[in-house]
């Protein structure tokens, strides 16, 4: 045996170890273990066995997604925010290549689940593991209240808005976007920019994450409409605090099985899958009653967007996903490998924001006749003035992972402490309170604002790219416990730093080369959505 298995409680006589490494959350430097043994770059181990574990969580997701409750799970779909099923599974990689290494390591883990998946690989002689069933019923009746939580809130939501869907003219196209902060009354989109003033006709729906206040807010002007309006309320009060994910045994799956419980417990410990069972059954009564002659959104292929096409289909909607986000190697919910139905839950149409983006979605299996550029509403071509100052600001942009956001911000205050100016950028729909000082400062400023920085870091999402395209230095942050999604294209590279090397790359930045925007993006077609949204097409099968 190579490795041995221990809890941070059974750290007494300790048999013999050349190294050894904390896996599932367990912050290393309050371990009282030498620190001169302590693997090091973990962070870097983590992403590789992530990355590697891609075909893996693929095929496990598809089977899991087909299980009872599965099609609200963020593990079945392979969302890379929104489970860290992945996360599991290449720490399982880790342990199980430390096990094949001639010298011995001591692994520490004080997740019930990932333990026991970690006892069953090969070579691994465990202690004693930790409890179980502690967790498992606290999750549980957490689950229960906040599912409880929702579906009172839902029902009151979608009594307050039922008489708003009677302004919903039969027949009309259609976005359906999140309720994004920057988003106007007047018509102007977080996601589509000016399209609804390009198209009058256009109406605009809002997911069920916008809630009652905001919609109404939203829905001044009679063209922007809820999609709780169609929501039944007896439905969110006797249904969706039963709504929750029960994987079945399966011989197929059982080297991953307390893995699959660990996601299940967790997923089911929170509100989300009630919300997602919500939006399903909101947006097909609208599908079927409204019947919108097409639907444009932000298009990431989770579940909920995968039922709302297999409506459509039901009921000859045509559909335009638009790439939400830039596309890297770690959302993995992007590649139609992911649909357990394939091309049928996949939308007719997929708007790319650019040439880039169009070959990378088609070598992630994309057909390419349904890949069209369209043009970016979101990445506006740069303005080339100098914004780089070796002296300046560091600029933070936190993630919309709020775990993530908070590990940023312990980060941005040892910097702040070191002497150096640091702004923090919140992200919009996600903010993380926190306290300023002389040196940590909130900026509601947007990055094309700001005219002299040194270095922006991130951790999650497209800063990074906004930033090489400003011609400023960007390092995406990441940490030994929990993976940084890099969004950037294939081609792209960028520098990647863990938390005790943030400070040399930010004393030390240097001004990058300038990114082609044309190689990455498009200007809106305007003509282009006019067609998609108004012409007469059929829907593919």
């Amino acid at each position: 045996m190579t490795v041995a298995l221990r809890t941070t409680r059974d750290l007494e006589r300790l048999p013999q170890f050349d190294r050894w490494i904390a896996i599932g959350g367990i912050d290393a430097s309050r371990i009282s273990l030498p620190a001169e043994q302590e693997m090091n770059g973990v962070s870097g181990l983590l992403e590789k066995a992530f990355t590697d574990i891609r075909t893996t969580w693929i095929r496990i997701g598809k089977q899991l997604s087909q299980h009872p409750g599965g099609r609200y799970s963020h593990a079945g779909a392979c969302g890379s925010f929104g489970s860290d099923f992945g996360v599991m599974l290449a720490w399982g990689r880790i342990v199980g290549d430390c096990a094949k290494a001639p010298s011995r390591t001591l692994v520490v883990c004080d997740d019930p689940w990932l333990f026991r998946h970690a006892a069953e690989l090969n070579g691994v002689l465990a202690g004693r593991p930790p409890s179980v069933i502690s967790d498992t019923l606290k999750l549980t009746v957490r689950g229960f209240l906040s599912r409880l939580r929702v579906s009172l809130r839902c029902a009151w939501t979608a009594v307050g808005l039922r008489s708003a869907r009677r302004a919903f003219p039969r027949g009309a196209a259609s976005l359906l976007v999140y309720g994004h902060p920057a988003s106007t009354t007047e018509g102007f989109d977080a996601y589509f920019g000016d399209l609804m003033t390009k198209l009058p006709e256009l109406r605009r729906v809002l997911h069920v994450d916008c809630g009652l206040a905001r919609a109404r807010e939203m829905g001044k002007h009679n063209r922007t409409h809820s999609l709780h309006g169609w929501g039944n309320p007896l439905f969110a009060l006797f249904v969706l605090p039963w709504t929750y994910w029960r994987p079945r045994a399966s011989r197929e799956l059982q080297n991953v099985r307390w893995l699959i419980r660990r996601s299940a417990v967790r997923e089911n410990g929170g509100g989300g899958g009630a919300m997602s069972h919500w939006q399903m059954h909101c947006q097909r009564r609208w599908i079927k009653s409204a019947r919108p002659t097409a639907v444009a959104w932000p298009w990431e292929n989770f579940a909920w967007e995968r039922d709302l096409v297999r409506a459509t289909r039901q009921n000859r909607v045509r559909t335009i996903g638009y790439q939400h986000t830039v596309i890297g190697p770690h959302q993995f919910n992007y590649s139609i490998e992911c649909n357990a139905d394939g091309l049928y839950s996949v939308p007719d149409t997929i708007a790319a924001n650019g040439p880039a983006y169009l070959t990378e979605m088609t070598q992630w299996g994309m057909p390419q006749e349904r890949v069209v550029d369209a043009g970016a509403f979101r990445m506006k071509r740069p303005d080339r003035r100098q914004r780089y100052d070796p002296d300046g600001s560091v600029f933070m942009a936190l993630s919309a992972v709020i775990s993530t956001a908070r590990r940023q911000l312990e980060v941005a205050r040892k910097l702040a402490e070191s002497g150096l100016e640091v702004l923090v950028k919140q992200h919009p729909m996600y903010p993380v309170p926190f306290s300023e000082t002389d040196m940590l400062q909130r900026t509601e400023k947007p990055l094309t604002e700001h005219s002299k920085l040194s270095t922006v870091i991130y951790a999650t999402g497209a800063m990074g790219l906004d930033a090489r395209l400003l011609g400023l230095p960007s390092v995406r942050l990441r940490f030994p416990d929990a993976i940084s999604i890099d969004v950037l294209p294939a081609h792209i590279e960028n520098p990647v730093s863990d938390e005790f090397e943030i400070l040399d790359f930010c004393l030390n930045p240097s001004q990058p080369e300038l990114l082609d925007w044309d190689r990455l993006f498009s200007d809106v077609n305007y003509n282009k959505w006019r067609s998609l949204l108004t012409s007469v097409q059929n829907c593919s099968s």
